[in-house]
């Protein structure tokens, strides 16, 4: 078994390392004067189980041809079986028409990655589930719900907490943490005029005296969480908390977050931290290795990924 770390996230592909005890693979990725990208693995890889840890977030084009390039070079290695595991998938947002003449880039993504050859992938909370099928290759969709409950477990009390979901479409995941925290659920009804700007309209469910915790799938401008922390507070939550599984938290984000009637927002490590994320005090984030390293173990051993959510 041989782990690959690209450079999206470092940090991440560290504590994996250390969670399973095994070294990360010599490689040499680097830039021509030119920002082309040159891929040399440094080590014998033929016969090998490998698995390439790299995030698509951003810089988004250069982590995904960093990607694509490793499993080129590995692929040319002669590894038996190349696993692309990738914490954030870029471009899942993209992931149905629009409109008229708009493309489906998830699904552009998932092609590319399996004509550079991924034999596997091994994601995380996808942005629709969906997207699962657009791979022609074994897709595993790991969810970070067991590690955010862990930590609200430490810190809240379930008797009077309320999990919302900032929009209709997330019912699914903040029903599934609800369940899970033994907890009341809430959903923000939004209108959207146009990309980017959410205006809240209403609040379905019983919010008053209640600490309400947010749950979405990916946070970039946070316009959305702010909003709906705004509406939560003005039907009388007591409290409003988030959690995010992908903090892409892109432009002024951290700045709105910290300025909003959030108290905290906690994160996953599945995206680099960036220096305001890391500088602030209302943002937390929590570690995916155990998660993702335990999957990738149970892959390379030919046992059962979902056993690990039952």
């Amino acid at each position: 078994m041989k782990i690959i770390a690209g450079n999206s996230n470092l940090p991440l592909s560290e504590a994996i390392s250390d969670y399973l005890e095994i070294p990360l693979t010599k490689a040499s990725i680097r830039r021509f004067a030119d920002m082309e990208i040159f891929v040399e693995i440094m080590e014998n890889v033929r016969g090998e189980d490998c698995f390439i840890v790299q995030s698509t977030s951003y810089p988004c084009n250069d982590n995904l041809m960093e990607l694509l390039i490793t499993i080129d070079a590995l692929k040319r290695g002669s590894a038996r079986r190349i696993t692309a595991v990738m914490p954030y998938f870029g471009y899942a947002r993209q992931d149905r028409k629009t409109g008229g003449r708009t493309p489906i880039t998830a699904k552009l993504v998932a092609n590319i990655i399996t004509a550079a050859g991924a034999d596997r992938v091994l994601t995380m909370d996808l942005h629709a589930g969906q997207i699962q099928g657009f791979f022609d290759i074994p897709t595993d969709n790991l969810i970070a719900s067991p590690t955010m409950t862990v930590d609200m477990k430490q810190k809240f009390d379930s008797d009077n907490l309320v999990m919302v979901s900032p929009d209709v479409g997330g019912v699914v995941r903040a029903r599934s943490i609800a369940k899970r925290m033994s907890a009341d659920l809430a959903i923000i009804d939004k209108r959207r005029e146009k990309a980017g700007v959410s205006e809240v309209m209403n609040v379905i469910g019983n919010v008053e005296g209640k600490e309400c915790i947010l749950i979405d799938d990916i946070v970039d401008s946070a316009g959305t969480l702010c909003n709906a922390a705004a509406a939560l507070k003005e039907n009388g939550a007591k409290s409003v908390h988030a959690y995010v599984v992908h903090g892409v938290l892109s432009g002024g984000a951290v700045a709105r977050v910290t300025d909003s009637e959030m108290e905290s927002l906690v994160i996953t490590d599945s995206i680099t931290a960036t220096d305001a994320v890391r500088a602030s005090s209302s943002i937390k984030q929590l570690s995916v290795a155990p998660l993702i390293g335990e999957a990738m173990r149970r892959i390379a051993e030919e046992r059962s990924v979902s056993a690990l959510f039952k």
